[in-house]
């Protein structure tokens, strides 16, 4: 396992700290995560990103999508196999799932549907005024001045 030391972007840097959480969360990971159930993460606009996860078999009833802390919690369930069907193959896997996407600071959900055993979600970062780039205007005397940047 490898240690990484995030001193030197402490030294140049401020407020970079969850960056470094979670670089050391993704290197101390085990390799142990399930590929189940396939999905897509694209960026659709300057602020946009759609996640498609391939949802074949399931209704949108037995679909669930949460969004608590930063964390978007996408889970499938199955009703108990009561339909009295013997298979002679199964190659359509409608089990059960749990998929966790972290999000950074200021992206929402905006959306989410179900469509030809696709489920998408669409997200869009919002960048709060106060935190967009403004300039200060240095004067001489006490009396500051700020405007807003075109971004």
């Amino acid at each position: 396992m490898r240690n990484f030391d995030f001193a030197p972007l402490y030294r140049a840097s401020v407020g970079f700290d969850q960056i470094a959480d979670l670089m050391d969360r993704v290197l101390t990971h085990e390799g142990s995560t399930t590929s189940y159930p396939p999905y897509n993460i694209e960026k659709t606009s300057e602020d946009g990103y759609r996640i498609s996860v391939a949802v074949a078999g399931f209704a949108e009833s037995e679909l669930s999508v949460e969004v608590k802390e930063n964390a978007l919690h996408i889970s499938a369930r199955k009703p108990d196999d009561a339909d009295g069907k013997t298979y002679l193959h199964r190659g359509i896997a409608t089990r059960a799932f749990d998929r966790r996407f972290h999000l950074a600071d200021h992206v929402r959900v905006s959306g989410a549907s179900h469509e030809n055993g696709m489920l998408h979600i669409d997200l869009v970062r919002e960048v709060p005024e106060a935190l967009k780039p403004r300039r200060i205007e240095i004067q001489s005397g006490n009396t500051l001045q700020v405007e807003a940047l075109d971004a």
